[in-house]
């Protein structure tokens, strides 16, 4: 089946090919080589950029009672539809536990909806002001939770929502 002449053939193609391999890595190594071998001088790859050192920045504290007393609950109707995806107004559970009524419920009292994490834990009570402080980072004001979005950055959305949600009732 195999003569002397298909045998030499596969061995030399297997020899051309491992030829050819060995001769593209040399030539990427010299190509793409940056020195910092044996006995090489190592080069820079860049170069230090020197900054002033800034003072910290100390946190603006928030004022809740003026901000909610701003609050806009049309604007926050507009918020509300980033909630909505999960949420519901009308009662119903959905991905999310309903949300009517939200504003001064006890926390984890909606019937039928399995919560998770350490959120009742954390607050007794849906106040405006814990509703704030779980609005900007759900995960961090309650570790643990399942609930996959990631907060409102802006203080007036979050008011502005607080705002709505009071107008929707229970």
């Amino acid at each position: 089946m195999f003569d002397t002449m298909t045998f030499t053939k596969i061995v030399g193609g297997v020899c051309g090919a491992l030829l050819i391999f060995l001769m593209g890595k040399w030539a990427a190594e010299g190509l793409y080589h940056t020195g910092g071998g044996h006995g090489e001088e190592e080069h820079a790859a860049g170069f230090a950029i020197l900054v002033e050192e800034a003072e910290p920045v100390e946190a603006v504290e928030v004022d809740f009672a003026a901000l909610m007393a701003a609050a806009d609950a049309g604007k926050g109707e507009k918020v509300w539809s980033k909630c909505r995806a999960c949420h519901k107004l009308d009662g119903s559970n959905a991905t999310g536990p309903h949300l009517d009524g939200v504003v001064a419920r006890n926390v984890g009292a909606v019937d039928g909806f399995n919560y998770s994490g350490k959120l009742s834990e954390v607050a007794d009570v849906w106040s405006p002001e814990n509703l704030f402080a779980f609005l900007e980072n759900p995960k961090g004001f309650a570790p643990g939770t399942t609930m996959g979005f990631a907060g409102l950055k802006k203080a007036e959305d979050r008011v502005n929502l607080i705002a709505y949600l009071e107008t929707t009732g229970g």
